[in-house]
């Protein structure tokens, strides 16, 4: 009998729900601005010309997702990749998807 180590059903299902956030291509370009520096609503609306309802709701399926943090900098919040797992997964991301291109 072949014995083969295997996730429980509830880490594969949390992995799934967490690469569904990257689904989204404004979600991921969100993502792919905020690698640059952290930033507020309005400059990423600016910067993806896109209005600042959509990114307000985008950014906050991205916190859910634990994908972004924040700080609040006087009266302006700013967002930044939340750690350096989400940074290494687009980097790879990227890099396949360029490869195949």
């Amino acid at each position: 009998m072949i014995i083969m180590k295997m996730h429980s059903k509830e880490l594969l299902y949390g992995l799934s729900e967490f690469y569904k956030i990257f689904g989204d291509e404004t979600r991921l370009r969100i993502l792919d601005v905020l690698l640059n520096k952290p930033l507020c609503v309005n400059e990423i609306s600016e910067a993806l010309d896109v209005s600042q309802s959509a990114i307000s709701h985008q950014l906050k399926n991205l916190r859910s997702s634990n994908l972004v943090k924040t700080e609040k900098i006087g009266k302006n919040v700013y967002y930044a990749i939340s750690d350096e797992h989400i940074k290494v997964i687009l980097k790879y991301g990227l890099e396949h998807i360029s490869e195949v291109m």
